[in-house]
């Protein structure tokens, strides 16, 4: 399998792929945002979160090119944002956001807007004719933002465990290169059962 390179950086932050090395940071990280996972667990991150993060990788059934868990680092090396993507999930030309989280003392300064675009403009450089993503219903900030950005709803999967909730996610999808009807015709999982 070829692989696909990473941009070197990403809204002027340096890209760090995460080593095995970098799960003590990364398990820190999380602490420092605990937002995140309260909005969507309903508890902060446990002890275990980072290093299960950093092994995850999509079921057998969610056949997928390459992942990359990722930091996002200032001139001073401090993380300002951790970011998972799947490249050709489901479909080569599918881009999977599995995760992304920048660091809650700049939220509302523009830095998660700069950082998605610049994540839209590597991935499309990279191929990609749609993203996808799932965002817990109810978890208002994450869904206007995505909303903003341009990713519409095309389904929803329920009693999806996080932390001590049993989550509905909100799986939305934006098209880049072809349009969300061409996504699902090639993508049944992602029709809306309603």
């Amino acid at each position: 399998m070829d692989t696909l390179s990473l941009p070197a950086t990403l809204a002027d932050l340096r890209v760090l792929p995460l080593q095995a090395a970098d799960i003590p940071t990364l398990q820190a990280f999380y602490a420092a945002n605990p937002l995140y996972f309260e909005a969507t667990g309903g508890e902060p991150a446990q002890p275990g979160d980072a290093e299960a993060d950093f092994h995850a990788r999509p079921p057998p059934d969610m056949p997928y090119r390459q992942r990359w868990l990722l930091a996002l680092c200032d001139e001073h090396g401090q993380w300002q944002a951790v970011v998972e993507v799947i490249a050709g999930l489901l479909l080569p030309q599918a881009w999977h956001i599995a995760l992304f989280m920048v660091d809650a003392r700049h939220h509302g300064q523009g830095l998660a807007v700069q950082l998605y675009n610049a994540l839209e403009a590597w991935t499309l450089a990279s191929g990609a004719y749609w993203l996808r993503l799932g965002v817990v219903v109810g978890h208002a900030r994450a869904e206007r933002f995505w909303l903003r950005q341009g990713f519409v709803e095309v389904t929803q999967r329920h009693a999806v465990k996080m932390g001590r909730r049993c989550n509905s996610l909100r799986v939305m999808v934006k098209p880049l290169r072809s349009s969300v009807a061409a996504y699902l015709q090639q993508v049944p999982r992602d029709r809306s059962q309603a």
